[in-house]
């Protein structure tokens, strides 16, 4: 009885350019929302440069408190670098705006709506200008394009601009030139960028793809062709040196690779994933689907897999994923979340600096005989809520001498506009004698409590602050001649 020799083909699962897809649509989600997302007025993420705030995780900070943004930027960079350290250019194939721009674009509009490209497999033959169909299908991909990238443009400036207040300022562009250039420039650069600079903008502008080598290790996990099995295509000098299975085969009867190029022609920065590490690549692991499907078809694994050096060049074991490296990034990016969230719980609803002036005190002698000893101060207040509030002020004085020292003025609580600072003079009196010291002045610890009150007459838990600051009382034979 005759049997089918066909080997059977290999599970290959879910396609890495499906899963990414899946991913491209969550992060295009995500960046379409996050600046929509607003408690109580507050935003998940905004970094207004317009009224120069920070809303992070729906608190509000004023530019004055921007010590969180070091720590933002390192927990950018470091999340990267660890990122890059453990996955290779995972971000570049899986999360960059640039990728995913250009697989919206040649993917999606080019490939499957317009049909001006044959396959998805094959990013290497560009569509055949000289055709007036194509002609007319590149002017509507062209413009479908620019409506995108209006709208992405749009997206990018509303972490800057809140919505709200984008569409307010586009309705009176006149008024508002500097946003409008700016947006038209961003346009301008997707355009572009996403049609005529295409993947040369990974291989020669961005600077990342100049950092990753350094922080590769032999654990990095990346898009990696396996010559072991498939047997060696270039030389020591990066040369090809067979294009023809049967070439191959000659010399290494075991050589699995099929020189179908299938690997070649899927790759959307034009390399050959058989040479080696290259900086080109972006970790998109198209490759790895294209050899899957031959391979599979062939019932063998895959010669191109997402692994490491370790694992397939050096067989040198499994790939070692928790290692000091990625220990410490981890360790790293924890320490600076906990001291985002300690300063972040910290933040106070209303700024306040006080100043003493150069002037120590005052002494005034009063009609019963007595004296009047007054220390005045500059207060700088800023209210940074979105609503007008009254502020009072209480003084805290040291024990054993409450309710000596006391405000002259203002006599009536600030009343300050959001987002408007406001100077004032705060002058405190004392008609006690708080210290009976003949040698010398004294200066005497206080805390000055500011806070606001609701429309009950109640305390605003959330806006209360304290500040320290001093008192100075005269010595006995000053206080004695101002007042003699």
């Amino acid at each position: 009885m005759a049997t089918d020799s066909k080997p059977m083909p290999k599970n290959t699962g879910i396609a890495w350019r499906k899963m990414r897809y899946v991913v491209f649509a969550i992060a295009t989600i995500l960046a379409l929302s996050i600046p929509w997302i607003t408690i109580d007025g507050n935003h998940l993420f905004l970094l207004s440069f317009d009224k120069l705030k920070l809303h992070l995780g729906f608190v509000q900070f004023d530019m004055q408190e921007m010590y969180l943004m070091p720590f933002l930027l390192m927990m950018l960079f470091l999340g990267v670098f660890g990122m890059t350290v453990l996955g290779g250019r995972v971000f570049c194939g899986w999360i960059c705006p640039q990728t995913v721009f250009r697989v919206i674009y040649r993917d999606l509009i080019e490939t499957t709506i317009l049909r001006l490209r044959k396959r998805i497999k094959n990013k290497q033959q560009e569509p055949d200008m000289s055709k007036a169909e194509n002609k007319v299908k590149k002017v509507i991909a062209l413009t479908l394009w620019i409506v995108l990238a209006t709208i992405a443009a749009a997206d990018f400036l509303w972490f800057f601009i809140p919505p709200e207040d984008f569409f307010q300022y586009i309705k009176n562009p006149a008024d508002h030139m500097v946003m409008m250039g700016f947006m038209i420039g961003v346009v301008g650069f997707l355009i572009y960028d996403i049609i005529f600079l295409k993947e040369n903008f990974c291989v020669y502008v961005c600077p990342y793809s100049r950092i990753q080598s350094v922080l590769y290790d032999e654990d990095t996990v990346m898009a990696i062709y396996n010559p072991h099995r498939g047997g060696e295509v270039y030389n020591e000098n990066k040369e090809l040196v067979f294009t023809k299975q049967k070439d191959l085969l000659e010399v290494n009867p075991n050589a699995e690779c099929t020189t179908c190029l299938s690997c070649v022609t899927v790759c959307p920065t034009h390399i050959d994933i058989r040479q080696g590490l290259q900086l080109e690549c972006i970790n998109c692991l198209e490759c790895v689907d294209a050899c899957t499907k031959v391979m599979g078809d062939l019932g063998k694994e895959s010669l191109v897999v997402w692994s490491s050096e370790r694992e397939i060049l050096e067989q040198a074991g499994k790939t070692r994923y928790f290692r000091p490296k990625i220990i410490g990034y981890t360790i790293i990016l924890v320490i600076l979340a906990v001291i985002i969230g300690l300063m972040g719980s910290k933040k106070e609803h209303m700024l306040l600096n006080i100043n003493k002036e150069t002037r120590l005190y005052a002494i005034e002698k009063l009609d019963n005989g007595k004296y009047d000893v007054k220390n005045s101060y500059i207060f700088l207040l800023q209210n940074t809520q979105d609503k007008d509030y009254d502020f009072y002020f209480d003084i805290i004085p040291p024990k054993g001498m409450e309710g000596k020292i006391k405000i002259e003025q203002p006599t009536k609580p600030f009343d300050v506009k959001p987002d408007v600072k406001k100077k004032k003079i705060v002058t405190l009196y004392t008609t006690d004698m708080l210290v009976d010291d003949p040698s010398k002045d004294t200066v005497i610890p206080i805390t000055i409590k500011a806070y606001a009150l609701d429309k009950d007459g109640k305390i605003i838990d959330k806006i209360v602050v304290f500040r320290k600051a001093t008192f100075t009382f005269p010595r006995e034979d000053v206080l004695k001649r101002e007042t003699e």
